[in-house]
């Protein structure tokens, strides 16, 4: 009960931070707000989306938004843990019938087409389901991280057109066909 109410402490410190009354739209030209990279990651660290949310809120108007990732985030967390659930159970119920099957006692039908080594072998198999669900489930959660904390790098990237590279076709000195690169920085 006590981390509940740590949590949900923490998370209103970090949303009422996010709330505060001053807007990207009212900077100053001689001021620059600093986008926290930091912050970007512990929110997302503490609940997944909330360090893309961040992020979104701080792109200026026109560049491309954060927010489609919090439903695919969800959606990854959602499947490998409803696959965790369910390979845990089923490598219980295994586990079970095998220990039935053991002692003499009383047996599921829904396993009785195999006998004792085809329920090891499905054991085994649940069981490593389960732990590819595990590393599947830590996999989504450290990507999402680490995607808010790379995107917040990018909050205030300069995207204008006084930055470019344009390859062309071009004769190097002895006649040899060649592409040439050019590099505008403004």
């Amino acid at each position: 009960m006590t981390r509940l109410i740590f949590l949900i402490l923490l998370l209103s410190q970090a949303f009422c931070s996010l709330s505060q009354s001053d807007s990207l739209d009212r900077i100053d030209d001689d001021t620059i707000q600093v986008h926290s990279v930091r912050k970007a990651i512990i929110y997302s660290a503490v609940l997944p989306g909330s360090g893309q949310i961040y992020n979104h809120l701080a792109m200026p108007k026109g560049q491309k938004k954060a927010f489609w990732k919090v439903p695919l985030i969800y959606a990854g967390l959602g499947a490998t843990t409803y696959f965790l659930i369910s390979n845990q159970l089923t490598q219980k119920a295994l586990k079970q019938e095998y220990t039935n099957r053991i002692n003499g006692n009383q047996t599921d039908p829904q396993w009785e087409a195999y006998d004792n080594d085809g329920v090891l072998t499905l054991y085994n198999q649940y069981l490593n389901n389960r732990d590819l669900s595990i590393l599947g489930l830590a996999a989504v959660y450290a990507l999402q991280v680490a995607d808010a904390g790379i995107e917040a790098h990018f909050v205030r990237f300069d995207i204008t057109k006084d930055l470019s590279m344009i390859f062309r076709p071009s004769v190097m000195y002895n006649g040899t066909p060649g592409v040439k690169a050019s590099f505008n920085f403004r």
